[in-house]
């Protein structure tokens, strides 16, 4: 599939936390029916291919994407040069000029 995720046997691939899916694994009898996916994009790689984001104000406000999908609203101070990280999302952004 294009979107990262695979159907590799079950033995063949690890997990993100490392988590190896030995084929005697009695908690394998959930995919006797059908195949066990293992996505291999990590959510650190995801939002690595997200670009910073410009502000030329010195305070910004984050509520990753807003509404229910969102999360608590933080504000990031941006007066350091730099990127600036969002503790909950992990976007970045930084101040025009400082960059």
């Amino acid at each position: 599939l294009s979107s990262g995720i695979s159907a590799p046997k079950s033995s063949d691939v690890s997990t993100h936390t490392g988590q190896e899916w030995n084929s005697e694994d009695k908690r394998m009898v959930r995919f006797v029916d059908g195949t066990k996916h293992i996505n291999e994009k990590y959510a650190i790689d995801l939002i690595e291919e997200e670009p910073p984001i410009s502000s030329n104000k010195r305070v910004v406000s984050c509520d990753g994407g807003g509404g229910p999908l969102g999360h608590p609203k933080v504000y990031i101070n941006l007066d350091q040069p730099g990127n600036h990280i969002c503790g909950y999302c992990g976007l970045r952004f930084y101040k025009d000029g400082h960059h």
